[in-house]
């Protein structure tokens, strides 16, 4: 199988791949906050939130620091850019598949209707 992509790749679309990491993105992008908060949101315990952050934290999508005894978390400076530019490459992909099936489904329905009048006659 050939790699396209480098680890960080791989590593931030499994991170994405779970709805309550999403979930926490998401609530990160609102301000920061500590894990027991982010338990507490999403009401789970702390232990199985410190290792949606551990694994959010892995592939650079999220910054923790301990303050006290409070570990507090924010966005990282992962930006995403070359996964959202590899999903766009798709969409563009899809998109014009869809415009052709578009584009055959119009021409079926003109002849359809064409060869409809020619019987009616």
């Amino acid at each position: 199988m050939v790699q396209y992509q480098g680890m960080h790749f791989n590593t931030a679309f499994a991170a994405l791949a779970d709805a309550t990491r999403r979930g926490v993105l998401e609530q990160l992008a609102r301000g920061d906050a500590s894990i027991t908060d982010l338990a507490g949101r999403f009401e789970m315990t702390l232990t199985g939130m410190k290792k949606h952050v551990s694994v959010l934290e892995g592939a650079g999508l999220v910054v923790t620091e301990k303050v006290g005894r409070v570990r507090r978390c924010r966005l990282g400076v992962c930006r995403l850019e070359e996964e959202a530019a590899w999903i766009e490459r798709f969409h563009q992909l899809w998109s014009a598949r869809f415009d052709a099936l578009d584009r055959v489904i119009a021409e079926l329905k003109s002849k359809e209707r064409r060869h409809g009048r020619r019987k009616g006659k």
